[in-house]
């Protein structure tokens, strides 16, 4: 089967999660993004900030009251910055609509309905009633039309940069300086950045180990993040990780997930591999045994909460998803923790 890489996926696809369909969705962080001009420029005299995105600019007043967020990372980020929005896009497949890493941390927020599958849309009326003042979308928005009817609303921030999934200490940067607190954002950064550099001195054997992030659909394919400047590399290049190289060169240099049919399941020869199967069982994959990271037992099957959590990694998301991925890293390691 061709490859597939799809640019600007569907919120529910790019999680790279969706059960009844597809696919789901190193960035070096905040200072890469703030370079090539994805990123908010200082506060104006007038108490603005100027924020620079996929579609242009926009300008945001200092200290918005009600932000509503239709991001899973953009949601995490606010909430680590104890600046929980006035409304979050709630996730149907989970049981109360949230994850667990928040806590209670959304009680006084108002869930939106966003559909799922074929039906998953923005809800505009829905954002409208909430009377924002700013909203934050990342990937939600498929087209600068969506993107203007939600600037109808409030001003709107969608996707910083050019890959499918933004690195979310970009999106930190930019919510310090639209909070008017730089200094909270910049220590958030470090603190989440902190617990991947523990789990690095601790294995020091995964320095340059390969490592695949799969969705496994049966009776389709397999879908496999192709991209190192995706936003969803990110923690496993600070882990030491890399792609794995047969799934680069399958990607080609494009931006994206890549489609590996499963005659193809060969190409998933990292040292460890992080799978979704949606319910499935891999050992029914022909060929699974044989993989790598199997036969080591280097490998994290994990459900659609803790596969979030690492393909729109966040803050908040970071300690849950490391613990659960940890045992796979000690056997790609060679043992230690």
């Amino acid at each position: 089967m061709p490859r597939t890489i799809r640019r600007r996926p569907a919120p529910a696809l790019v999680a790279l999660l969706v059960a009844t369909t597809a696919l789901l969705a190193a960035c070096g962080g905040g200072d890469d993004a703030a370079d090539e001009g994805t990123a908010a420029a200082p506060a104006a005299e007038d108490g603005t900030v100027t924020v620079t995105h996929a579609y242009g600019e926009t300008e945001v007043a200092v200290g918005p009251e009600r932000v509503v967020s239709l991001d899973t990372q953009w949601t995490d980020v606010l909430l680590a910055l104890d600046a929980p929005p006035a409304g979050y896009a709630a996730d149907p497949t989970l049981e109360g609509g949230t994850y667990p890493w928040r806590g209670a941390g959304l009680g006084a927020s108002e869930p939106i309905d966003v559909g799922r599958g074929a039906s998953l849309s923005i809800p505009y009326e829905a954002v409208a009633a909430l009377q924002p003042d700013l909203i934050v979308v990342s990937f939600g928005v498929q087209s600068e039309s969506d993107y203007e009817r939600l600037s109808a609303i409030a001003p709107t921030i969608p996707l910083l940069g050019d890959e499918e999934v933004d690195a979310w200490q970009d999106m930190a940067e930019v919510a310090g300086r639209v909070l008017g607190d730089e200094e909270a954002a910049a220590d958030l950064v470090a603190d989440a950045e902190a617990e991947a550099a523990a789990v690095r001195e601790a294995l020091p054997g995964l320095e340059g180990a390969t490592v695949a992030l799969a969705n496994y659909v049966p009776g389709d394919a397999i879908y496999v993040v192709a991209d190192p400047d995706d936003g969803s590399s990110t923690l496993f290049s600070q882990l030491g990780l890399e792609i794995t190289p047969t799934i680069l060169d399958r990607a080609d240099g494009a931006t994206g997930r890549v489609e590996l049919s499963l005659e193809n399941l060969d190409l998933l020869d990292s040292d460890v591999l992080v799978l979704f199967t949606n319910g499935a069982d891999p050992g029914d994959i022909p060929g699974y045994a044989n993989l790598p990271a199997v036969r080591s037992g280097a490998v994290a099957t994990l459900d659609y909460a803790d596969v979030t959590g690492l393909n729109t990694p966040t803050p908040l998301s970071i300690p849950w998803s490391l613990e659960r991925i940890r045992p796979a890293l000690e056997a790609a390691a060679g043992g230690g923790g």
